[in-house]
């Protein structure tokens, strides 16, 4: 290789360092706003009128100009019909992984199998999956239901950049269960790449769409 074939793979693998960096600071800088915001709630500073969801409201925001970056794209949106099909696994994938891990939890927490199961089947909706569980099996379960999917969802905010440079682009997706279409999207587009933006709203619309068939199943059992 020329020196100067040299100094551009130097110049490249710089500039991956510096993405992952970049992306890395801004999961960081997300988490810790929402705890700032938990903080200001639950000390009044910010205290909101009651049935005021302004968290709604800027995730519709945030999904417009995620929509407004891959629409002006026009690579990516090409890249759907591009996808290669067996990528299409990667939900069920995160799905088995995610019911096998909470099978194992089951082994090293007070609560059955099933319970566990249920509350990972959430796949980190937790607005959803926490008042099913808490309707089908109580509100104890239905409050861990709630902690452990917000959790999976801010581990795949803050952990997405170390996921996609020492594991797999794809890992951050994984992570992310059903928040891949929305809430972790504009996080994995920087930390895994914006080729796989069509793969990641696929996977979190399939995981989403999970949700309540397999929660509702396994709080019946």
């Amino acid at each position: 290789m020329t020196k100067s074939g040299k100094n551009r793979t130097a110049g490249n693998r710089s500039t991956t360092k510096a993405g992952g960096g970049g992306a890395m600071k801004g999961s960081i800088v997300i988490v810790a706003l929402f705890v700032a915001g938990v903080v200001a709630g639950v000390t009044g500073l910010a205290a909101l009128p009651e049935g005021c969801d302004v968290s709604f409201y800027v995730l519709c925001a945030l999904i417009f100009f995620v929509g407004v970056s891959i629409g002006s794209d026009t690579g990516t949106l090409r890249s759907f019909s591009r996808l290669n099909p067996r990528l299409f696994a990667l939900p069920v994938l995160t799905i088995l992984g995610t019911l096998a891990g909470s099978a194992v939890a089951a082994l090293l927490l007070p609560h059955s199998a099933t319970d566990c199961m249920a509350v990972g089947s959430g796949m980190a909706y937790y607005s959803l999956s926490s008042v099913l569980i808490s309707e089908s099996r109580g509100a104890d379960l239905g409050v861990v239901a709630l902690l452990a999917n917000i959790l999976r969802e801010i581990f795949a905010l803050l952990m997405a950049p170390l996921l996609a440079r020492y594991v797999n682009p794809l890992a951050p997706i994984a992570a992310g269960g059903a928040t891949t279409a929305d809430t972790t999207l504009p996080i994995i587009t920087r930390a895994s790449g914006a080729a796989y933006v069509p793969l990641s709203i696929a996977h979190g619309f399939l995981c989403d769409f999970s949700v309540p068939f397999l929660v509702a199943f396994f709080c019946s059992l």
